[in-house]
């Protein structure tokens, strides 16, 4: 067992606590310590559903890149995250899915867990593509069975007009799999007829689907009318300030994501989103059209983000870390209490990280 002789504020579901954690790979205790604050505060480590890459590496181009990409998330206080990938011939999914596999069953000391698949694509609307290259197709069952067989998925992005009578969505959701909406352009009608069919949330709201218009609410109109959930790019470039209040008035379980390129941690130039070329300025990941392609975001500047906007500290860390590992079913992430897995993010009086714990084991310290 080990104890964190920490001075400062630790978040738990119940509230703040400034005292230690005892841990192991699993939180044992968290206990009042009286002792003086020291302005540093413990917050369950970010859970990020949707991570194509980062650190210059890319989901789809095999191991060695996603040891960069959890690398580079997890010095950002990303210690549990969904390795996504992109539209792309069957084959290349496949193999990309067990290159994730590997990974996630072999974590290095200094990288975060990979839970498992986000497959965003290849069953998407061909004009709703975005950034994504252009091998969309319709869904295919056997196909579905081959990558369960070499990967635990986790989550699949869709778009439901692509699945007449919605039978891929029904056999994902039997399977206990998280299916959401994106990169769609169908009507507000579809959208409410796929959530009833069993789809539980969307994909980066706002962006790459029909947009809200008051005589045709369109996918964005649904999501925000009968949507539970969803995920949200908040680098305020995806999206900005007011929309995203908007989503957070109507959707109680909105959580924050990345959508993060290769290029994320990475100094300006150019990098790969899967196929696609792709330039960093910035923040901004953009095409040679100067059409948005991507992000370069991490977790910690996406927190730091929601609060500029009036985000409390607790509701930030619970869209950030709480709320994503519950979608996925991963009910000992995400939290600070006995029994979860000793993931810690520590962020110092400016909002920096400091330190980030991923299993009972320091995996980067400033």
């Amino acid at each position: 067992m080990t104890l964190l002789n920490f001075k400062g504020q630790i978040l738990t579901p119940d509230g703040w606590v400034e005292g230690t954690i005892q841990f192991d790979k699993k939180i044992n205790s968290i206990s009042e310590s009286g002792r003086e604050n020291s302005g540093l505060i413990v917050l369950p480590g970010f859970v990020d559903l949707h991570v194509p890459g980062g650190g210059g590496g890319d989901v789809m181009r095999g191991e060695d890149d996603l040891r960069l990409c959890a690398s580079l998330h997890a010095s950002h206080g990303t210690t549990s995250f969904l390795a996504t990938t992109i539209t792309a011939p069957e084959k290349e999914i496949i193999l990309a899915a067990k290159a994730i596999d590997a990974v996630s069953s072999n974590r290095h000391k200094n990288e975060a867990r990979i839970l498992g698949v986000h497959m965003e694509g290849p069953y998407l609307n061909s004009e709703m593509l975005g950034a994504q290259p252009p091998f969309s197709q319709s869904p295919d069952l056997k196909f579905i069975e081959d990558l369960l067989k070499c990967a635990n998925v986790k989550l699949v992005t869709l778009a439901p007009e692509c699945d007449p009578g919605h039978i891929l969505i029904k056999e994902l959701v039997s399977r206990g799999i998280l299916v959401q909406v994106g990169h769609s352009n169908a009507s507000y009608e579809e959208i409410k007829s796929a959530i009833k069919d069993g789809v539980g949330g969307f994909t980066h709201l706002y962006n790459a689907m029909s947009p809200l218009h008051h005589r045709e609410p369109g996918v964005v109109g649904a999501a925000l009318a009968h949507g539970t959930a969803a995920a949200l790019i908040p680098d305020l470039i995806h999206v900005k300030e007011g929309a995203i209040h908007a989503a957070l008035r109507s959707l109680p379980d909105l959580y924050f994501v990345t959508d993060a390129t290769s290029a994320a941690g990475m100094p300006d130039g150019d990098y790969t989103l899967g196929r696609n070329k792709v330039t960093k300025r910035g923040d901004g990941v953009f095409f040679e059209n100067q059409i948005l392609a991507g992000s370069a975001l991490t977790m910690d500047k996406a927190f730091r983000n929601l609060l500029s906007i009036g985000i409390d500290v607790k509701e930030a860390s619970r869209r950030l870390s709480t709320i994503p590992a519950d979608l996925i079913g991963a009910k000992d992430r995400g939290r600070l209490e006995k029994g979860a897995s000793a993931d810690f993010v520590i962020l110092n009086e400016h909002l920096d990280v400091v330190e980030v714990i991923v299993e009972g084991s320091t995996v980067f310290n400033r």
